[in-house]
């Protein structure tokens, strides 16, 4: 009965130790995921927009009509 007990706790130490070393390393690799996330937001965003503004901005018209008579509404002018 005790070796049994020996091997759950040697594997709970295993268990508990790759927990820890994993934080670790996540931790000390955080900088770079973070700027390897916004490289490639930035990418998607900058490879998106040409067609959003695109599909957005309405066609030029190929002419315009007359100038319009307009008369001033302030008295005096």
């Amino acid at each position: 009965m005790q070796k049994v007990i020996n091997v759950l706790a040697i594997a709970s130490f295993a268990v508990s130790g790759a927990v820890v070393g994993a934080s670790v390393y996540a931790y000390l690799k955080l900088p770079t995921l973070i700027e390897e996330a916004k490289k490639k937001a930035i990418e998607e965003v900058t490879g998106a927009l040409p067609g959003m503004i695109e599909s957005a901005m309405p066609s030029m018209p190929g002419s315009t009509g007359d100038v319009l008579n307009v008369k001033p509404s302030v008295p005096g002018l």
